[in-house]
């Protein structure tokens, strides 16, 4: 079950879910609203699964970047979010889908234990002016049924992220790390 937006504003409050910074007024009926942070990594040339990605990563400045078609942009999260609770699901909005932004398309599950700063995979069908901070997509939350078992407890390729993570498949099919 989703949990609405003032069942989101408690859990906060009795510090049952993390969402740092927290704006109260970024509640929406069955979600928050997440803003883009300030860094972005352009994935540059081929991609391989099988090596790490190589990349170049600068600061999103106050006037904008443009994003063009046929770039990977690796974004993250303005907020940190998570709960030992609750599950999270990280989606892009109708107000950047309208703007031809692709965000977060292929990993939008938050297991429960897992407090980060989102990697966020951009895509855009056109090119797009992003801003850092803009209201990006929607948060939510959802009741997690069975025993808990958090993700920051695990041995886990991403349970260390901190920001902005390139892939890390090729650990697992024997790429060079």
């Amino acid at each position: 079950m989703i949990l609405t937006g003032p069942a989101i504003a408690a859990a906060v409050h009795v510090g049952a879910i993390t969402i740092e910074p927290f704006d109260e007024a970024r509640l929406s009926p069955n979600a928050y609203d997440w803003r883009l942070g300030d860094t972005i990594r352009i994935c540059d040339g081929d991609l391989d699964a099988a090596a790490p990605t190589s990349f170049t990563e600068q600061p999103i400045p106050t006037t904008g970047l443009m994003l063009k078609p046929g770039v990977l942009y690796l974004g993250v999260t303005l907020e940190k979010t998570g709960s030992e609770k609750f599950a999270q699901m990280l989606n892009g909005d109708r107000t950047t889908g309208a703007l031809g932004i692709w965000v977060h398309v292929s990993a939008p599950l938050g297991h429960q234990g897992h407090a980060i700063r989102w990697t966020l995979e951009i895509r855009a069908a056109r090119p797009v002016r992003i801003y850092p901070g803009m209201t990006f997509g929607k948060l939510v939350f959802l009741t997690a049924f069975g025993h808990a078992d958090s993700y920051q407890q695990r041995i886990a390729k991403y349970a260390a992220s901190t920001g902005i993570d390139i892939s890390r498949l090729y650990e697992e099919i024997g790429g060079r790390p």
